[in-house]
């Protein structure tokens, strides 16, 4: 995987992360950039984590599926990021809590990050580089959470589904183009 795929990837990965953050930005009165680093340090390290428990999972069973790995990649960001574009698109309004309680933003994190658990099994079965997969992963995630607690306390929800159809898109355009390399239907 090239580095511009990882790193639209990694952007695709963050959207829900970004999403939960604009909720948080909206939810707190007084915003200080401790706030925002708070957001970003937890997003970020579990959008970095779980990637790495999902690759650890998939190369135990990398060499025994290998003929259908691409179609299990597919497979995998194709549901992801259709559950993004359905949840965009559901309209459903979450609850805004502006607790950054360690147990609130535990629960946050991992809910935010199961996608990236997924990816990290597919990152397996195309045999990714892990480590600088995961910072950039973690990287992205961080620096975009805290600028959506500071969008959040500036605009409101006006781009929260709007992130999380665009990383949808994402992630499904990125299985599709995995699929279609190794179907070789792309010139590149």
């Amino acid at each position: 995987m090239r580095f511009w795929e990882l790193f639209i990837l990694a952007v695709g990965l963050s959207m829900d992360a970004f999403a939960v953050a604009v909720c948080k930005g909206l939810s707190i009165r007084a915003l200080m950039p401790r706030h925002a680093v708070a957001v970003g340090l937890w997003f970020g390290a579990f959008q970095a984590l779980m990637p790495l428990i999902g690759w650890l999972l998939g190369a135990a069973f990398a060499d025994m599926i290998a003929a259908v790995d691409h179609w299990i990649a597919f497979a995998l960001l194709a549901f992801i990021g259709g559950n993004m574009i359905r949840e965009a698109l559901g309209g459903d309004e979450e609850d805004c809590d502006p607790s950054l309680a360690p147990m609130t933003m535990l629960v946050l994190a991992v809910a935010t990050s199961i996608d990236a658990l997924a990816v990290g099994i597919t990152f397996a079965f195309l045999r990714v580089d892990i480590l600088p997969a995961v910072a950039l992963i973690g990287a992205c995630t961080f620096a975009i959470s805290a600028a959506g607690v500071k969008v959040g306390n500036l605009f409101g929800a006006r781009y929260k589904s709007k992130a999380e159809l665009f990383g949808g898109a994402v992630l499904v355009l990125i299985g599709a183009k995995i699929l279609l390399e190794h179907l070789e239907l792309l010139p590149f």
